[in-house]
């Protein structure tokens, strides 16, 4: 039997850990804003995205669980997976603020629809782009970079060698 490499408990997995803690009662918290929406609204529907920072926050909280996993098996140096970790922590908290104030604000119920506006402001297009864009990089390559450094040590275990 292949041996398991040792899960380790590092500035990574901590930060991953305490994340999905600070994600997860975001979502709890807009969660019961959700609720308190629900209740004051006549067709008992929260705004459109109160409901998407609820799910959201819920979801990124998973997903920081399965980056600290990543990061406790991952053979990179431990400042590659700290940078990879804090990528995707930090895009994380940024979309869901995005949808908290969205969601505060009631100002659309697409925020990806021209013209892009937050509360009375409207902003270019590029910057939603680019926010899109680095999200994407930060987030895909963060992942992409802690799955191969625990891939790598992971595949012998399952019988595939790197």
């Amino acid at each position: 039997m292949t041996h398991l490499p040792d899960f380790h408990l590092s500035v990574s997995v901590a930060l991953g850990v305490l994340g999905a803690g600070v994600l997860l009662v975001m979502g709890l918290l807009s969660g019961i804003w959700k609720y308190y929406a629900i209740m004051a609204s006549e067709r008992a529907r929260a705004p459109y995205y109160v409901d998407i920072c609820h799910r959201a926050a819920l979801m990124y909280s998973f997903a920081a669980l399965v980056l600290a996993a990543l990061a406790g098996f991952s053979v990179w140096p431990e400042t590659i997976n700290v940078w990879a970790m804090c990528a995707n922590l930090v895009y994380f908290v940024l979309a869901i603020g995005s949808y908290a104030l969205h969601g505060l604000l009631k100002d659309t119920d697409n925020q990806f629809r021209s013209p892009h506006v937050i509360g009375p402001m409207t902003l270019p297009g590029v910057l939603m782009h680019a926010f899109m864009g680095t999200l994407i990089l930060a987030e895909l390559g963060g992942t992409l970079v802690l799955l191969w450094g625990a891939g790598k040590a992971l595949w012998p275990v399952v019988g595939f060698a790197p």
